[in-house]
């Protein structure tokens, strides 16, 4: 998802810039001051972070099998706002003599670049065919990866073969087999193989054929382990497969001072305007608990936050009062008997979630981040999920990369995935992936496209 939306934000910033050149907004300038304008470079890059952000609100990061009809109307509708957005920008800085004709020249060219780098690429897929993938492995572990590829929507890719290893026993669904001890970079070469990926768990047993996978790798084929290729894949990190060695020695974790200080900023800042903006559905939603059922318009309760501390987190009362009246904490599921008429609701358009701006203002929370759990909840999945900790490296958030990626889920096994996706987030973690994630709350809301 990444490589798109880098793509695209190069696109959106080379389509304004040559809108510019054939405008040429600043007559008085000569055109090649023109184009490195300070106020032109930073509409340009508005103008392409406007569109991403809109493209991933409306889903065309995350939705592969929608056929072409719809992301392409998704697409224009993105690009035409995002324009729009910027001309208003250009109107009230007062630049240029000619700023609808600029942004309309930006818009059209953005997508027709869209069209034809995409384009270009499903030619060549369709001239090439799908990536050919040989898996090291003939196991469980390698059948459970060839599955995972046959049934991927985003990421289209035929298993050339398997190479069984040492002393494994070939699954019974491992074929084509090559045969064990075969030279990798002839097979490579063979059946023109692009990927290799490794489905054996533990590298020191012996026979995983480190040199021939050095030699590929040299020849320009890519080559994952089995954590690495489920997180391109995926973008999730597998509990599975997951070592230890794997979270230390590569790259991602980065929690320096500066991104704390830049996370801390944008949180303040936007928490308090949509605090300000929100001031009304919060007052209405205060006024619809109260009328609905007896009980207290804040909920409060215990969660765990940054580094494993315990803070109160606030929410609009959306169960009846005596929802845990045997003190027993339980997770809420769908269709839960305990949400009240008025708490269907305002947990559907996460209105509920509104008072935790208040804590992302006072330092407990973050707009992005793993979604907090209970004391109760933290002590057994802890026991249970591996490095279940790592989401508490950083602040919990009101919304999350489990939360728009992943569907509702009430069991161990929701949360054990979920806690891959929260996995992935603390391990990439940026300012671009909060926008995007933020920008994709607001599409799943609209589109009811998760939870």
């Amino acid at each position: 998802m990444m490589s798109e939306v880098g793509l695209d934000l190069l696109l959106g910033m080379s389509a304004l810039l040559l809108a510019a050149a054939m405008v040429h907004p600043l007559p008085s300038i000569s055109l090649a001051r023109t184009l490195v304008h300070p106020a032109l470079l930073s509409f340009a890059a508005a103008f392409a972070l406007s569109i991403v952000l809109l493209q991933s609100g409306l889903g065309l990061y995350r939705n592969g099998d929608a056929g072409w009809l719809d992301p392409l109307a998704r697409l224009a509708a993105a690009a035409a706002f995002g324009g729009y957005l910027v001309y208003l920008m250009m109107k009230l800085a007062g630049f240029g003599e000619h700023p609808r004709v600029l942004v309309v020249h930006a818009v059209v060219m953005y997508l027709a670049g869209v069209l034809f780098v995409r384009g270009i690429v499903a030619v060549q897929q369709a001239l090439k065919g799908p990536p050919k993938v040989l898996i090291v492995g003939a196991g469980a572990d390698a059948e459970l990866v060839a599955d995972d590829m046959r049934g991927a929507e985003r990421t289209e890719r035929v298993v050339a073969g398997f190479y069984p290893i040492g002393a494994e026993r070939p699954s019974l669904a491992a074929s084509p087999l090559f045969a064990m001890g075969a030279p990798l970079p002839e097979l490579v070469r063979t059946y023109g193989i692009d990927e290799i990926v490794v489905a054996v768990r533990d590298h020191r047993s012996g026979g995983v054929p480190l040199d021939d996978l050095v030699a590929c790798r040299s020849m320009g084929v890519r080559v994952h382990d089995m954590p690495g290729f489920y997180e391109l894949t995926h973008a999730e990190v597998p509990l599975e497969s997951l070592k230890a060695s794997w979270l230390v020695y590569g790259p991602g974790f980065v929690q320096g001072r500066a991104r704390r200080v830049v996370k801390r900023v944008f949180d303040v800042v936007v928490s308090a305007l949509l605090l300000l903006a929100a001031l009304p559905v919060m007052l209405a939603a205060a006024i619809a608990v109260r009328l609905d059922s007896p009980g207290p318009v804040i909920y409060r309760q215990v969660r765990v936050g940054l580094l494993g501390q315990s803070f109160t987190c606030l929410k609009f009362r959306s169960m009846t009062v005596d929802a845990e009246s045997d003190g027993e904490a339980r997770w809420a599921v769908r269709n839960d008997s305990r949400v009240t008429r008025v708490g269907r609701f305002i947990r559907d358009t996460r209105i509920d979630e509104l008072p935790q701006l208040y804590s992302v203002l006072r330092g407990d929370m973050s707009l992005v981040g793993p979604r907090p759990e209970r004391p109760a909840f933290v002590a057994l999945l802890r026991e249970s999920i591996p490095f279940y900790d790592l989401r508490h490296t950083v602040k919990p958030g009101l919304t999350g990369w489990a939360q728009v990626r992943y569907s509702y889920g009430d069991t161990f096994d929701a949360a054990r995935r979920k806690h891959q996706f929260d996995l992935y987030y603390v391990k990439h973690n940026s300012l671009l992936l909060d926008l995007i994630i933020l920008v994709e709350t607001v599409g799943v809301i609209l589109f009811r496209e998760g939870q």
